[in-house]
């Protein structure tokens, strides 16, 4: 993933954020060790900005389309209240035996319920309601995955769909492959959607904040 904020500011932002929990710390390093492409990592920024939207919007149920070795899924559980949920969905076993061992270790991991298997195919089997939903898996299926999504969410709850900047490449006409393509289509789908109102936030490789219209958040 191309730097797309300066490191320096990124770094200044983190410092003047919420800091990350021990165990949360323990999980990024050891992905950055161990793990191919660890840069899918949503980091302790994005992490901060996960927390305090599950915060802002009161959420109790958490669906997360993508989890890798589950350090977003471990945000959301501890910005839950002691009822609340987050279910996840992974595909890659070698990720999920790294996200299993952590919510092992941590209190909050008894809110995170995973399931295996592709995305899609768990999110038709779903009931919602859920107050937030993060998706950050195959970015080909991002489409696919909003428009469920949308069925599965509250009136107030958000979406939150990342790496919607790709990395600049979305600025690319023709786009240079199917992830691309996809992630277009996605975001003028989500523009041109008269049922939801939307913000795409640079952070990181850029965040694309949905609500139903004419519903109010929480907050």
């Amino acid at each position: 993933m191309e730097q797309l904020v300066p490191s320096e500011i990124e770094a200044y932002a983190e410092a003047y954020s919420m800091p990350e929990s021990a165990v949360c710390q323990a999980l990024r390093q050891e992905t950055q060790r161990t793990m191919d492409h660890p840069q899918m990592l949503v980091g302790p920024l994005e992490g901060a900005f996960l927390k305090m939207m599950t915060q802002l919007v009161g959420a109790k149920r958490v669906l997360e389309i993508g989890m890798f070795t589950g350090y977003s899924a471990l945000c959301f559980a501890e910005a839950l209240p002691e009822d609340g949920t987050v279910i996840t969905c992974e595909i890659n076993e070698k990720s999920a035996s790294v996200a299993r061992r952590y919510f092992e270790r941590a209190a909050a991991g008894r809110k995170i319920s995973l399931h295996m298997g592709p995305a899609l195919d768990t999110m038709r089997t779903l009931t919602g309601p859920f107050d937030l939903i993060f998706i950050d898996a195959d970015k080909t299926n991002y489409p696919n995955y909003y428009r469920r999504a949308l069925d599965l969410l509250t009136p107030n709850g958000v979406i939150l769909i990342d790496n919607v900047l790709w990395s600049g490449e979305v600025l690319k006409q023709p786009p240079p492959d199917d992830s691309t393509a996809a992630i277009q289509e996605l975001n003028r789908t989500v523009a041109a959607d008269p049922r939801v109102s939307a913000v795409l936030v640079t952070i990181r490789d850029g965040i694309l904040v949905v609500k139903r219209a004419g519903h109010s958040a929480a907050w």
